[in-house]
């Protein structure tokens, strides 16, 4: 064979091959599907959720659902939320807090302290946020989106929301009485309350245990 015939195979098996893998990345693209070893794309994790029996609902990309977590015999329902990043290469879960006091002499900085505190001892990749589209505080928790089974994903709610109940006495604002930001006297048990758990983000209530 000439040698220019072997170049022009070698050139046309060249543009073959980048032609398969750029069609192979466009239907990934329009499939939804995510590069990560058994990771979900966004689909897929609502379906996952709700084979979970946890029916949750889909507000843009993320999926808004209530979580019942047990804690010393006590069962909590707590509004949680799961999205995607933007890359599908990890998943963001967050479980709904208190919503901030309006007026700024309500929120002492001795308990905003408290929560930076909190952040830096969590670990896990769990830390305490401000969401300013509803002024409400979150815990979130950042996990790879790899090998995620529904086993899994309950199993990291179940961690969020453990955690959720355990830090009650450092993000209850109804603990924010005291103006050095110090646990007001009745109070210092605030890890079991009585009633309610995490707030909706929805609807501002506080869900009933």
């Amino acid at each position: 064979m000439k040698k220019r015939g072997w170049t022009r195979m070698v050139r046309n098996g060249l543009c073959a091959a980048v032609a398969v893998a750029m069609i192979a990345c466009v239907v990934n693209a329009q499939s939804g599907s995510t590069s990560a070893a058994g990771g979900l794309n966004e689909n897929e994790l609502g379906q996952t959720l709700d084979a979970m029996g946890l029916k949750p609902e889909k507000i843009e990309k993320r999926y808004d659902f209530a979580f019942k977590a047990v804690y010393k015999g006590e069962e909590w329902k707590l509004s949680m939320s799961t999205v995607l990043s933007q890359n599908e290469e990890t998943i963001w879960v967050m479980a709904w807090l208190d919503q901030v006091p309006s007026s700024s002499a309500d929120v002492p900085r001795m308990s905003l302290l408290r929560l930076l505190a909190a952040n830096d001892r969590l670990g896990n990749g769990k830390f305490f946020a401000y969401i300013p589209t509803n002024k409400r505080f979150v815990l979130q928790r950042v996990v790879s989106n790899k090998n995620m089974t529904s086993a899994n994903l309950r199993n990291i709610l179940k961690d969020l929301g453990t955690t959720v109940i355990e830090e009650y006495p450092t993000w209850s604002v109804a603990g924010w009485k005291n103006a050095d930001g110090s646990l007001a006297s009745g109070n210092q048990n605030a890890g079991a309350p009585t009633r309610t758990s995490a707030a909706d983000p929805k609807y501002g209530e506080r869900r009933i245990r």
